[in-house]
C-alpha cells in the first residue's frame, strides 16, 4: 500500500483494494466483451445492436476508470493489465465465433448479469469493511448495469 492521509485504517484499505481489483478485472473483461460484440455483430438488427453495444462499452469503461481511481485513492495499485485481468476475471470467456445479433445478445446478457451479481456482492463486502464510499461506488455501478442488462435483454426474442 502507498502512503496516504486517507483516514480509513490500512488493515481495511488493503482488503478493499483487493476487492476493487477483483471487480476491476471483471469490468475490464466486460468492456472488452461488449466491444467484441460491437465489432462483430451481424443481422437484421445490426445498427441498433452495434450502437447499443458501443454505448454500453463506453459506460463500462467509465466504471473501469472510477474503480481504478478508487483503488489508487485508497493507496493501492490498480492492476489492469491483460495478465492481471485474465487471472482475476470471474466472467465466462466470450466466444470469438459468434456473429448473429441473437447470439451476442444472449452472451452479453449473461456477462452483464454475472458482472452485476459480483458488483452487488461487493456492495455488502465494502460495507462490512466500513467503506461507505466504495459501497456507494459499487451501488451506482450496479444500478447502471441493471439498466444495461434491461436494454440488452429487450432485444431477446420471445
Amino acid at each position: 500500500m502507498h502512503p496516504t492521509k486517507n483516514d480509513l485504517p490500512a488493515d481495511k484499505r488493503a482488503p478493499l483494494t483487493e476487492l476493487l481489483n477483483a471487480r476491476l478485472a471483471d469490468l475490464i473483461d466486460l468492456q472488452l466483451q461488449v466491444k467484441q460484440a460491437h465489432w462483430n455483430v451481424r443481422g437484421p438488427n445490426f445498427i441498433a445492436l452495434h450502437e447499443l453495444f458501443d454505448t454500453i462499452a463506453g459506460e463500462v469503461l467509465a466504471f473501469v476508470d472510477d474503480v481504478a481511481e478508487r483503488i489508487t485513492a485508497l493507496g493501492g495499485t490498480a492492476e489492469g493489465t491483460v495478465s492481471a485481468v485474465g487471472k482475476r476475471t470471474k466472467l465466462t470467456p466470450y466466444s470469438l465465433t459468434i456473429s448473429s445479433g441473437k447470439d451476442h445478445v444472449a452472451a452479453l446478457s449473461t456477462a452483464l448479469a454475472t458482472a452485476g451479481k459480483l458488483v452487488r456482492a461487493a456492495i455488502n463486502q465494502a460495507d462490512e469493511l466500513g467503506d461507505a464510499d466504495t459501497a456507494d461506488l459499487f451501488t451506482g455501478i450496479s444500478r447502471a448495469m441493471d439498466k444495461q442488462l434491461w436494454f440488452v435483454e429487450a432485444h431477446q426474442s420471445e
